[in-house]
């Protein structure tokens, strides 16, 4: 049994049919991704799997265990921040403990205890507006990170960031999965992206959307610098595009 299965999954809104017996599974540690064209459903399919919405038919199930239409299981990402410029940048990451009832002190001490890990060190009494681009996306991270039960969604969270910053998020990103161990799922449109972080690619199309392809990244991790400009690396990218290209 995989540690996340959707099962089957349909959901429709105003009597038509979003996505239609998705079928996916994401394992301990594994970083997966979903691709596909917008308005294939990518979105409404997080929200499913996250329980912000329930499905029309279909299952979560999370570690043996039915949690469809229950939300605070899995935590979600979305493409922004999502950092309260009001709030420190320790009493944003520690947020959900908070409301989980930890009290401020004792959260604001495990937060801080993980952001030398997370390449934080030393911004724990900033606000969000003195921290670049990259460090507040590291900031929502380590916050999802908290309030996640070992599955994260990640709806295109590198998708503001200027290219230089991208790339060294996306090796910062691969490093500090190497740590924690986080299965997670994230939504890019980026297909260069979507190669050098996933162990696995999903192919979201069709109308209602459907999982169409899956693409194994059969690459060691941690992956070499110059793994972009290798043939290995534009073969995968044909493939993926054959794959969305006929979908």
């Amino acid at each position: 049994m995989s540690f996340l299965e959707v099962k089957n999954v349909t959901k429709s809104f105003d009597n038509k049919t979003i996505i239609k017996d998705v079928n996916l599974h994401l394992e301990k540690g594994e970083i997966v991704s979903l691709l596909g064209i917008s308005g294939s459903g990518k979105t409404t399919l997080f929200n499913a799997i996250s329980g912000i919405s329930t499905p029309d038919s279909g299952k979560i199930i999370l570690d043996g265990k039915d949690i469809t239409g229950k939300p605070g299981s899995i935590s979600y990402m979305l493409q922004k921040d999502m950092l309260f410029p009001f709030r420190k940048i320790v009493d944003n990451v520690a947020l959900p403990l908070t409301v989980s009832g930890v009290s401020k002190k004792e959260a604001r001490k495990k937060a801080s205890a993980l952001f030398e890990e997370f390449g934080l060190e030393g911004t724990q009494m900033q606000y969000p507006d003195e921290l670049s681009g990259g460090m507040r996306q590291r900031a929502a991270l380590l916050r999802t990170y908290l309030a996640s039960k070992g599955v994260a969604l990640l709806d295109e969270p590198f998708s503001a960031l200027d290219t230089i910053t991208k790339s060294s998020m996306h090796k910062w990103y691969l490093d500090i999965m190497e740590k924690i161990k986080l299965s997670t799922l994230f939504i890019t449109h980026d297909i260069d992206e979507a190669i050098l972080l996933s162990d696995r690619i999903y192919i979201l199309s069709g109308v209602p959307g459907n999982i169409t392809d899956e693409i194994v990244i059969d690459e060691k991790k941690p992956r070499s610098n110059d793994f972009a400009l290798t043939e290995k690396f534009l073969e995968y990218k044909k493939l993926v595009v054959e794959k969305i290209a006929f979908t």
